[in-house]
């Protein structure tokens, strides 16, 4: 039977898929007793989704995924976790199994940067909103330093195909190229795929 697992599902979690996440509130909300009080989100994680972390290490054997898939989570990793994010996706995926990726486009953002450069007041302001660069406002409270410590909300590394690619290929995936909503040749990653979440992004695939 085939294995297929994604990382970082937030609150799609597809049947067909094994599901993790590393949300610090999911944590939480698996807590017993206190976990089942939680009520502050309206939406609670779906009961298949699994707490865990690709930088420490998923608990799946190695070689033992068909494929792998993550949405917008690679851009909230530092360089040196995305380097490890890499290998450790490497590790769980058999021969020949694929990776398949979405993270925001950083050439689209600055292309649109320089096209809007002299339509709009403050454009830097702009460039640094829209790829969640920037730091607009500087919490004090206690509750907000361990957010911003055990959170990941924040853009961390951005990306382009070109950088991608060039990292894919030095972590030793094959075959990689830039991808689009819904074209695998797998069609199981058609149910764990949005079609918005590709909108000023950049897609990847590659294989191990």
């Amino acid at each position: 039977m085939k294995r297929y697992v994604q990382y970082g599902c937030g609150f799609s979690a597809p049947a067909e898929w094994i599901n993790y996440d590393a949300s610090p509130t999911l944590w939480f909300e698996r807590l017993p007793v206190l976990g089942k009080l939680y009520t502050r989100n309206q939406q609670r994680f779906p009961a298949n989704v699994k707490f865990g972390d690709i930088i420490k290490g998923l608990p799946e054997k190695p070689e033992s995924c068909d494929g792998v898939y993550c949405s917008h989570i690679l851009e909230h990793l530092a360089y040196n976790d995305f380097i490890i994010a890499l290998r450790n996706t490497y590790v769980l995926l058999k021969p020949g199994g694929i990776f398949r990726g979405v993270v925001p486009d950083l050439k689209s953002a600055v292309m649109n940067y320089i096209e809007q450069y002299d339509n709009v007041d403050a454009p830097a302001n702009e460039l640094m909103r829209n790829t969640m660069l920037g730091v607009e406002n500087r919490e004090h409270s206690l509750s907000s330093h361990i957010k911003s410590l055990y959170g990941n909300s924040k853009h961390l590394w951005m990306w382009d195909y070109k950088s991608l690619a060039f990292e894919l290929k030095k972590a030793g995936f094959v075959n990689v190229r830039q991808c689009r909503f819904g074209n695998s040749d797998d069609p199981i990653f058609n149910l764990v795929e949005e079609e918005n979440r590709f909108a000023g992004a950049v897609a990847f695939e590659c294989q191990k």
